[in-house]
């Protein structure tokens, strides 16, 4: 099978992922069929003239994503119908795209449109900036952009940061790539912190105030600068929501990485930091060396779209549907797993992380669940310091409830069918 994307390197976005993006779009318009083989890493490499790990970090998104299978001696081809909780993003069937093509008209029949689609400001369309809380606004392409230049001004090579531990993959391969090392937050010091305080992922864990006053504490005493990433806030599906670090401390140094991704289009790739102003303008000097500055019409497009009330009408569908997503991925974790499994209990978000019983390996299982159609990522992804092999994340949000039903049944048939003969305690249990 032949593959003939179009890459380019002048672009913010890494060459692997544009790769990634390329076959998972031939793949989800059907030019890439199931069953079809995809080049060897080597080949594909050398037929595009990159290098074989940029190949290689293509097709681990792939995997992880469950559109693509490896088979060891055979090669990696095209997956079909699987049931994947590999990704954390939103479910576009949810997508309001009749209201968005209709914002869309509105923007492109401004006679302004010409001063859009001018090169433009590094530091983001002006009224988004405005919207999103003025000149300590730094408009990004996502999340990610956000991090790698939050990386490359705050973190050089050598360096020390702390995060959570497990952690988000993509922070984890930005900081790591970079040769920053990484340390557990709470088990050493560094002068640079990165947390998500609300439904983190991968486990969907929540800081409790308590929590987060000790945290600001912490920096304070230690001179040390808080990364907020704050995602996944504006997902609560119960509970009472807690004020953010920024909130809690405005004088604090924290600097909060925020996106439209998981509560609108994540395809738009607009995301924010906030920070001090001198911050924002060591930042903005960085984008402007990575890619000039962001795509302007998306961020007309978005920001007429919520100023409007379109976007808070469509999050709270997003709310309204992730409740029944959770619920559903609860109930159904409790009814199929293995006696002995753990998981945790978001109130919001769209991940959640599952501890199988001991000696149960979740890797090891992964092949044999993505057989019986499931995939998921095993702990490996989000490894810092300490090792859980029956751990993986679960991510529910792209999925319909009915769907969660059933590929968590298919996994509790798969993890079921693995438990050992040596723990006959186990075995009885699930008769």
């Amino acid at each position: 099978m032949e593959i003939r994307p179009q890459l380019d390197d002048q672009s913010g976005t890494p060459i692997y992922r544009q790769l990634y993006e390329s076959i998972r779009s031939s793949i989800r318009d059907g030019s890439l069929a199931t069953g079809d083989r995809l080049p060897p890493t080597r080949e594909l490499a050398g037929s595009l003239g990159l290098n074989r790990t940029t190949v290689s970090a293509a097709y681990e998104l792939l995997e992880q994503e469950g559109l693509i299978k490896g088979h060891v001696g055979r090669g990696s081809f095209v997956a079909g119908g699987t049931i994947s909780f590999a990704t954390s993003r939103p479910l576009d069937e949810l997508f309001p795209i009749d209201e968005f093509r209709a914002t869309a008209r509105e923007v492109l029949a401004d006679p302004n449109l010409t001063n859009i689609l001018q090169l433009g400001s590094p530091h983001g369309y002006a009224p988004l900036r405005d919207y999103l809380g003025g000149e300590s606004v730094l408009v990004t392409s996502g999340c990610q952009q956000a991090l790698d230049l939050i990386q490359r001004v705050l973190a050089p090579a050598g360096s020390s940061v702390l995060v959570e531990d497990p952690t988000y993959p993509g922070l984890k391969n930005i900081f790591e790539r970079a040769g920053v090392r990484l340390l557990p937050r709470g088990e050493a010091q560094a002068p640079l912190a990165v947390v998500t305080p609300n439904f983190q992922n991968p486990t969907g864990h929540t800081m409790s105030l308590r929590e987060r006053q000790d945290l600001l504490r912490t920096a304070q005493d230690r001179e040390m600068t808080i990364v907020e990433i704050d995602i996944y806030s504006a997902l609560r599906y119960r509970g009472d929501a807690l004020p953010s670090l920024a909130e809690l401390d405005p004088e604090a140094n924290v600097i909060q990485v925020g996106s439209f991704s998981k509560i609108a289009f994540p395809g738009l790739r607009i995301g924010w930091v906030k920070a001090r102003r001198e911050v924002i303008a060591r930042l903005a000097e960085a984008k402007q060396m990575v890619d000039l500055h962001s795509d302007q019409l998306s961020q007309a497009i978005l920001v007429k779209f919520a100023e409007s009330g379109k976007l808070e009408t469509h999050r709270r569908r997003v709310v309204e549907n992730g409740r029944l997503q959770l619920t559903a991925v609860l109930e159904s974790l409790e009814r199929e797993m293995p006696t002995g499994t753990r998981f945790t209990r978001p109130d919001g978000g769209m991940n959640l992380w599952v501890t199988l019983p001991e000696p149960m390996d979740a890797a090891a299982l992964l092949p044999e669940a993505q057989r019986a159609g499931v995939n998921y990522l095993p702990s490996r992804f989000f490894e810092i310091a300490r090792r859980q092999p029956g751990s993986f994340r679960l991510s529910f949000g792209g999925l319909t409830p009915e769907r969660i039903a059933q590929g968590v049944a298919l996994l509790g048939k798969v993890f079921r069918a693995e438990i050992p003969a040596a723990q006959p305690g186990l075995a009885m249990a699930m008769v």
